[in-house]
């Protein structure tokens, strides 16, 4: 095997094996872990070496005093994001997402039109899946769209190195419409604004939420290409 095609294996397995894991261990992932994952998302690339991203991570009794407090505001307030979330959902658009749902909800035993079941998972967002961390991603509000395109290429390397480091993830942005709530609570200046949690930790393999899989689009249906 030549360097070349290690290297594509080896990512190739990352990006394969890389799931949205909404089933944790209780168990804490060492600091020096946490702080290895930093190291290599540092690496990502950005417009003009920008760098936009701050992180917040919750551990131990920071995260369940987050935990708890999060729970309590989805239940008291309106949704507010510091960036628009979808206006709508149309086409293949729409139809990725219901059947992203539909295998969640199956894996988990929730039937299509149980209103309470889906609700509850849902709930489950702002529990952190049982996570016993979490990263809260921010970006400077005044590089805009493109500040938050830099820290989305961030969110990727995150993921990719923490599971190159046997640590699960699932990026949230059900959080960001928590985005008062977060800034009060992590002292987040009003200059930055909220772009989305990451929830990490060891998964738990047994459970079945984590045994569900989505499909990806062929790339001949993403590309075109312009030969002349």
């Amino acid at each position: 095997m030549t360097e070349n095609t290690a290297t594509l294996s080896s990512l190739e397995s990352l990006l394969d094996s890389r799931i949205s894991c909404r089933a944790y261990e209780d168990r804490q992932v060492p600091r020096e872990v946490i702080n290895e994952i930093l190291r290599l998302a540092q690496k990502t690339p950005s417009w003009c070496n920008t760098q936009p991203w701050q992180v917040a991570i919750t551990e131990g009794d920071g995260t369940e005093r987050f935990r708890a407090g999060l729970g309590a505001y989805v239940m008291a307030n309106p949704q507010e994001s510091d960036f628009e979330f979808p206006r709508e959902y149309q086409g293949v658009y729409k139809s990725r997402r219901f059947d992203c749902a539909m295998a969640l909800y199956s894996s988990v035993g929730i039937e299509h039109g149980d209103r309470a079941g889906s609700g509850a998972q849902t709930m489950k967002n702002f529990e952190l899946f049982g996570a016993p961390h979490v990263a809260i991603i921010t970006t400077d509000e005044a590089l805009g769209t493109y500040g938050a395109v830099d820290c989305g290429l961030y969110v990727n390397s995150f993921l990719l190195a923490a599971q190159s480091l046997g640590v699960a993830t699932i990026p949230q942005a059900a959080l960001a419409g928590c985005s008062k709530f977060i800034h009060e609570h992590f002292g987040i200046d009003d200059t930055r604004k909220v772009v989305c949690a990451i929830s990490f930790g060891y998964a738990d393999t047994d459970h079945p939420v984590n045994g569900f899989r989505t499909d990806r689009e062929d790339v001949d249906n993403v590309v075109q290409w312009m030969s002349n």
